[in-house]
């Protein structure tokens, strides 16, 4: 039988999780901010009505500052091939925003030659990072100091986030995690993380692998990690198995394919799950740090000059 049409047409859906919501969000606040630039400055409407349409340019183009996606980098070829399907997916959701890649090492472009061919324009750093580590404190302010006529605000990491989760979770189901799974007193995960000594990093990687937990209907999900941090992924996966965890999976919470996720994966007793790569979910984070550093930069300017006019 047929259901019945809602009674207002014009009223959206219900969301089906806080991911869907973030998106909306996401989609709704980039609308807004399509006519305000970093400095506050905002373009007549009567202008914008009166330019004619570009082919294959949105009418976001001129206003919005460039989006700056900043990769580790690696040796691993797929490393690159991986990030620039990524990029692809946001320039697919936001046509015609100026969505630009800076490598911090070993891949080119580095950050520096991306921010100096941007010279006087203005420009959002998205890190494709998953924590507030070194590289987002000290590599990504040292090469945006070194491009003064730029510009520019800096977003914060991708994680700890629900999206995240979202993709930690498809690549799982994608690896073999099947819904039997959540909750079992078998199974378990163990999420695989590159490692760093800033407890702050470590506290957004303790912060993801609670929110997957969850998603996972409560089963244990242990931080481990292949560098500078304890406990290793070895490490991790005995001892879940010393506590009776029989289906212990391997979740890469890394970027992209890498020594360290190479490292991970091959130490996975049954499966493992890819790296988050170019899942649609992480299309989408990037977007909404994007448009969450745009908003935090209008919101700042309008209260200066607020305190100024006091």
């Amino acid at each position: 039988m047929t259901e019945p049409a809602p009674e207002n047409p014009q009223e959206s859906p219900p969301l089906d999780s806080t991911a869907q919501m973030l998106t909306r969000i996401t989609a709704q606040l980039g609308t807004q901010l399509s006519l305000v630039s970093l400095n506050g400055t905002r373009r007549p409407m009567h202008r914008t009505r009166q330019q004619p349409p570009h082919r294959n340019v949105s009418p976001l183009t001129p206003a919005a500052p460039a989006l700056v996606a900043v990769a580790h980098g690696s040796r691993d070829p797929r490393a690159l091939h991986t990030v620039t399907e990524l990029l692809d997916r946001v320039r697919e959701l936001r046509p015609g925003l100026d969505v630009r890649l800076g490598h911090i090492e070993l891949n080119e472009p580095l950050l520096p030659q991306t921010l100096h061919t941007l010279g006087s324009g203005e420009a959002v750093l998205v890190p494709l990072l998953l924590g507030r580590g070194y590289h987002v404190k000290q590599d990504i302010p040292e090469a945006v100091a070194g491009a003064p006529a730029l510009r520019t605000r800096t977003a914060g990491p991708l994680g700890p986030h629900p999206l995240l989760v979202e993709a930690l979770h498809g690549r799982l189901a994608e690896a073999g995690w099947r819904p039997s799974d959540d909750g079992s007193r078998d199974s378990a995960v163990v999420l695989a993380a590159a490692g760093s000594r800033d407890p702050e990093s470590a506290a957004g990687t303790r912060r993801t692998a609670q929110l997957l937990s969850e998603r996972l209907g409560g089963v244990p999900v242990v931080p481990a990690y292949a560098s500078a941090a304890t406990p290793t992924v070895p490490a991790a996966l005995r001892a879940l198995a010393a506590r009776g965890r029989r289906r212990v999976a391997v979740a890469s919470y890394f970027t992209a394919p890498g020594r360290f996720a190479s490292a991970a994966a091959g130490a996975a007793p049954w499966i493992a799950a890819a790296p988050l790569g170019a899942h649609p979910a992480m299309a989408r984070l990037l977007l909404h740090r994007y448009d969450q550093a745009r908003a935090a930069a209008h919101e700042s300017l309008m209260n200066t000059r607020f305190l100024a006019s006091a």
